[in-house]
């Protein structure tokens, strides 16, 4: 379907090479980022990246080259690839070239824009830091993030990536009134589907559009979709002046296709085989996320991390734009910490005195201090027990459980599977929970009346169907005589062991 078709300028096909196609121009050549149509019912859509010569242009495939030979006609549409925007767009799936994917009629009440539009200028952008509430007391009290900032969502496959998102996306529609735009980079279709079918099923879809190149799409298609996305969130912030959550997943997979891209046409790699204009086309891309004076485009994006590698040059381009990351930990999930966030290695930019307040700041840092001091002390306590530990240490623990319980939360993605009602709590009453553990006020209810709860007096409520203990559920294992014993030793050997 072409939406641009404005004046005759055929060309023919002199050569194909997989995506690579170079086409001779006669009259005129079109000029960069051209869109330009090929083969029956002008199905295959071409890109134009560079002019070769006075006649002919080399561009790169948006779409499978199948049936496309030397000496076919191709049209220039007369303009870029295009993007929908507009109301219409609401609860609706898209592919690159702006067609529904969701087999729902088409919508009404749009227009296109181009894909390939100008961050804004300086004297546009807000300078003012402001705290995007997510709802979500790790991220809120952590690692906060910024309104018009970008997060990077660190992780391997199963340990909540989707699951959070989902989250912010329920929460950022229900709190702020905003939209959520979420784009997948070469995402695998099983995951566009169940996300599809999640946001319906949590009633989130009115307010969303997701936009998918798929992982078997050609690379071109790939590194497109992401700059499609941005169109439409501008079109949210800049014309109807709505605040925008951009979710991208995966931001590497962007990275890789213009990597094909590249190495398609015929550009020498750089360093660890990358393309040699990845900074360039990684910060053309980030550079239009941005909050102005009308509105503010806060994005998170899922960063695949090869191997491991965080001096991996993919890693290190993105690190430099984002300004805030959360670690997601594996282990955490397996101890059903859920959200599994690793609160050490996560961090934020803004999380300082200035921008976030001072009590909230020396809040924070008692938090981190108290976790690290419980990493520290896991491993004597998984080979001697809790008991050798000084009385000193022993609060430090408690403290530490407390915290890591309190900081769980039931999501409202996950209700039918979780069975507990979803929750929401303000950044003040996140702060509230942690001062008050932090201050020994609940370290005589058990553990678990702090673990999945909103805000901290819901610890006393579950506490009243329970026989307050006076000691944790931790300290009185090793001690008591009602059988636990085995208990005690399970727990030391769920604890990360170094030998």
């Amino acid at each position: 379907m072409d939406h641009n078709t404005r004046h005759s300028n055929p060309g023919a096909v002199v050569a194909v090479r997989g995506s690579v196609v170079d086409i001779r121009f006669e009259n005129h050549l079109p000029p960069i980022y051209s869109l330009l149509r090929a083969g029956q019912d002008n199905q295959i859509a071409i890109e134009v990246l560079s002019q070769l010569d006075t006649h002919r242009i080399r561009g790169i495939a948006l779409t499978p080259t199948q049936g496309l030979a030397r000496g076919m006609v191709v049209e220039d549409t007369g303009g870029p690839l295009m993007a929908p925007v507009g109301k219409g767009i609401l609860s609706r799936m898209f592919d690159v070239f702006g067609n529904t994917i969701d087999r729902e009629p088409a919508p009404s009440d749009i227009q296109y824009r181009t894909v390939h539009r100008d961050p804004p200028a300086l004297g546009r952008r807000s300078t003012k830091s402001e705290i995007f509430e997510t709802g979500i007391k790790a991220i809120d009290v952590l690692m906060p993030l910024e309104r018009g900032g970008k997060a990077g969502l660190f992780g391997g496959a199963g340990v909540g990536k989707t699951v959070l998102l989902t989250e912010m996306i329920h929460n950022m529609i229900g709190h702020h009134q905003g939209v959520s735009i979420f784009c997948g980079i070469g995402e695998r279709c099983r995951e566009g589907e169940e996300l599809y079918r999640e946001m319906k099923e949590a009633g989130v879809l009115p307010n969303m559009v997701m936009v998918f190149g798929q992982m078997n799409e050609p690379p071109g298609s790939r590194f497109r979709v992401g700059h499609a996305a941005l169109t439409m969130a501008e079109y949210f912030r800049d014309d109807e002046h709505r605040d925008v959550l951009l979710l991208i997943d995966n931001i590497f997979r962007f990275i890789q296709a213009g990597s094909e891209v590249s190495g398609l046409m015929g550009q020498m790699p750089s360093r660890l085989g990358y393309q040699p204009t990845m900074g360039t086309e990684l910060a053309r891309l980030e550079e239009r996320i941005a909050n102005t004076d009308t509105g503010a485009i806060t994005s998170i994006q899922a960063v695949y991390v090869p191997a491991d590698d965080f001096t991996d040059p993919a890693a290190v381009h993105t690190f430099s734009h984002l300004s805030a990351s959360i670690v997601l930990s594996r282990k955490r999930a397996s101890e059903g910490l859920y959200p599994a966030i690793d609160p050490l290695q996560s961090s934020s930019k803004i999380a300082t005195p200035g921008t976030i307040g001072e009590r909230h700041y020396h809040i924070a840092q008692e938090v981190r201090r108290t976790l690290a001091q419980y990493a520290e002390l896991k491993d004597i306590i998984a080979m001697l027990g809790l008991e050798q530990l000084s009385p000193e240490d022993r609060n430090v623990v408690a403290r530490a459980r407390r915290l890591e319980r309190f900081l769980t939360q039931p999501f409202f993605t996950t209700e039918q599977f979780s069975g507990l009602k979803g929750k929401l709590v303000s950044r003040k009453d996140a702060l509230d929970g942690c001062e008050r553990i932090l201050q020994d006020e609940f370290k005589d209810y058990p553990e678990h009346a702090l673990y999945m709860i909103g805000g901290v007096e819901e610890a006393k409520e579950k506490s009243r169907s329970v026989k307050p203990t006076g000691q944790t559920d931790y300290e009185s294992r090793p001690t008591s005589k009602d059988g636990s014993k085995p208990n005690a030793k399970s727990e030391r050997s769920s604890q990360h062991h170094r030998f």
